[in-house]
């Protein structure tokens, strides 16, 4: 994310990138969507919560395309800034510095997404 690039255009062009992986390994990534499905299927947890969590992994993990992934997910899931904040807040405890720089680039992400468009 750390690229002149609107957010929205990283995100399209991560889109891009995965469908490109789909497209080359259709078995492999089938099966990873269809655990993705899974995963963050609506359960005892919200598919909001369930994206939350995705988000608070991939900051710690400090994977800026799974952040921009996940964020989205979480806000067309109707998460709101606030639940997002106290989950970075989470990724910092657990991941230090390194978490906090990549905590900053999730809420830059969900900000520009829920940014009213032009």
């Amino acid at each position: 994310m750390a690229s002149n690039e609107s957010i929205q255009d990283q995100l399209k062009d991560m889109n891009r990138r995965f469908s490109a992986l789909a497209k080359a390994a259709p078995g492999p990534m089938g099966a990873f969507r269809s655990l993705m499905g899974e995963a963050s299927r609506r359960g005892a947890l919200s598919a909001a919560t369930k994206e939350l969590i995705a988000v608070a992994i991939a900051v710690h993990q400090g994977c800026a395309d799974c952040i921009l992934f996940h964020v989205a997910n979480a806000a067309s899931h109707g998460a709101s800034r606030e639940e997002l904040v106290e989950v970075l807040a989470v990724a910092l405890e657990m991941g230090g510095g390194p978490s906090a720089v990549y905590a900053s680039r999730a809420l830059e992400a969900f900000d520009a997404l829920a940014a009213p468009k032009p």
